[in-house]
């Protein structure tokens, strides 16, 4: 089988769509399918219950199977999806306020051809007054513009003052729309930047970042801002923040954005999606800063949110909710040094995984990997630590960023050293050497901690402390520097050495630390 042949069966829009499928939604496609009779036994439902059986997507067994010749499969396939998709925009937990809103607009847009203009411009009101309250004014403005074009055509005794009326709500509706793209643009472009880049490393790069930000940040009056407004602009203050590691700003940026939502207490209905983004960004912040309380306080609302049932269930928010509140469950067992009290998350978190691998990010995958190693080094199991590093090391499907890699091998290397697992360990330096000299970013943190563990091969045992110490003295200097310090976000390093200095375990010593993390 073929590399190509392989990707279909692994990436088949339909067959995942099928998949997708609750039990309730299958029912409904069937009821939907045979409302009209001979759809029952159409070729296209004979295909969904084959597809829906099937554990991967196999074309040659569908061939086989007779439903359909091989020049015909993709347009069959094609007409199955479109049913399918039909069918679920009919189905109620999928009548969202927009899909709401689209669907009135589509019925007046049917009454105006058919000439029923006053019909039309009744539903169309309706439409637009629903769409200006739950803020989409895209459909809103797109509804104007249909009134405006109804408005002429039907004459009343008000089209003077409705002429006017329109035209006013037309430009207001217009301008916050401009004003919200230019703003998402930005957003969207900052986290591009994220991605191809990376954080900031030098001051060059955070005056670039900053005068990027400050060309592109739309002027506006505050006070005119609705919801939609006020979103986007924190969002893009916060990618902001993020990229020039200003992480006190993503904490103040990220809070305002969750307390919009206290305003807008419906939106989070409407846009559960944007809200669970802001609470996964003001924990992680928080997490950052290392603001213990503050951290456990949020955390503890995020779960009160969720038992609640105060947050919409869909298919996208469960994968977020299980991703972000099991992330910062680990991030407290880190934070207080309580590494074996988080042992039981392990499996939770494998369950969740397994049960989302077709709908999950690769990438956030790799991150619960590397989570669970630290919560495993934390423990002072070290070999499971290794388990879990070795699948990200050597991951080949999944995608794994470099700072990622880089960490991951500099922990694998401790982990080693740890373990006692001395005939492996200049292996591990000979690899780990390989793969920082092809970086291009490497931070003087990865530098400075790689040349000083090398040493410590040629030292005898009882010379092992004061060389940590002298290895943490050099590491410290960089704890506050604003842009080496993201390395001890990533890894510990400094309360591991403190460990070897002290003769303690690493998780005692954070404990100590979390103690004086009053805030």
């Amino acid at each position: 089988m073929n590399h190509f042949t392989k990707a279909n069966q692994q990436n088949d829009s339909l067959f995942i769509l099928i998949q997708s499928l609750t039990k309730s939604e299958k029912r409904q496609f069937s009821l939907y399918i045979g409302r009209l009779e001979g759809n029952t036994e159409a070729k296209f439902f004979t295909l969904f219950k084959f597809l829906e059986k099937q554990k991967k997507y196999d074309e040659k067994a569908i061939l086989k199977s007779g439903i359909v010749s091989k020049q015909q499969l993709s347009n069959l396939k094609a007409h199955l999806y479109r049913q399918i998709l039909a069918s679920l925009r009919m189905n109620p937990s999928h009548k969202n306020i927009r899909v709401q809103i689209r669907e009135q607009l589509d019925f007046a847009t049917v009454l105006y051809q058919k000439g029923l203009y006053k019909q039309s411009l009744k539903l169309l009101d309706k439409a637009k007054n629903m769409a200006i309250e739950n803020e989409e004014k895209n459909i809103a403005y797109e509804i104007v513009e249909l009134e405006k074009v109804i408005e002429s055509q039907y004459i009343t005794r008000s089209i003077s003052t409705r002429a006017d009326e329109l035209t006013v709500q037309a430009k207001d509706l217009s301008l916050q729309n401009v004003i919200t793209s230019k703003l998402s643009n930005l957003s969207l472009q900052l986290y591009g930047i994220l991605l191809k880049t990376g954080y900031v490393k030098n001051d060059f790069e955070l005056n670039k970042i900053n005068t990027y930000f400050e060309a592109r940040l739309p002027s506006y009056d505050f006070s005119s801002l609705g919801f939609r407004e006020q979103l986007w602009l924190y969002k893009a203050h916060l990618w902001r923040s993020l990229l020039t590691q200003d992480f006190l700003h993503a904490y103040k940026y990220a809070s305002k954005w969750v307390h919009l939502f206290k305003e807008y207490p419906k939106m989070i209905t409407v846009n559960p999606v944007f809200y669970l983004k802001g609470k996964n960004y003001l924990l992680e912040s928080l997490f950052f800063i290392k603001h213990r309380n503050e951290f456990i306080k949020e955390l503890n609302t995020f779960e009160e949110e969720i038992e609640a049932k105060k947050i919409p269930i869909n298919s996208n928010t469960e994968i977020l909710i299980s991703q972000y509140l099991y992330s910062h469950k680990l991030h407290q067992h880190f934070i207080e040094g309580t590494f074996n009290e988080g042992e039981y998350l392990v499996m939770t978190i494998l369950e969740e995984l397994k049960l989302y691998q077709n709908r999950i990010d690769q990438h956030h995958i790799v991150r619960f990997y590397y989570k669970i190693a630290c919560l495993y080094f934390g423990m002072g199991k070290n070999k499971e630590c290794i388990e879990y590093l070795s699948k990200i090391i050597n991951a080949k499907k999944l995608y794994v960023g470099e700072d990622l890699q880089c960490f991951a091998r500099i922990l694998n290397l401790i982990a080693h050293y740890e373990s006692g697992l001395d005939y492996h360990l200049e292996r591990q330096f000979k690899d780990t050497y390989k793969f920082l000299l092809k970086m291009e970013n490497l931070q003087e943190v990865q530098k400075v901690f790689i040349e000083s563990i090398r040493s410590l091969g040629d030292l005898y045992p009882h010379e092992f402390k004061k060389e940590f110490k002298k290895i943490y003295d050099r590491l410290k200097a960089f704890e506050d520097h604003p842009y080496e310090k993201r390395a001890f976000l990533y890894l510990d390093i400094l309360s591991w050495l403190e460990s070897k200095i002290q003769n303690k375990p690493v998780s005692e010593i954070i404990k100590e630390k979390a103690s004086t993390l009053l805030r």
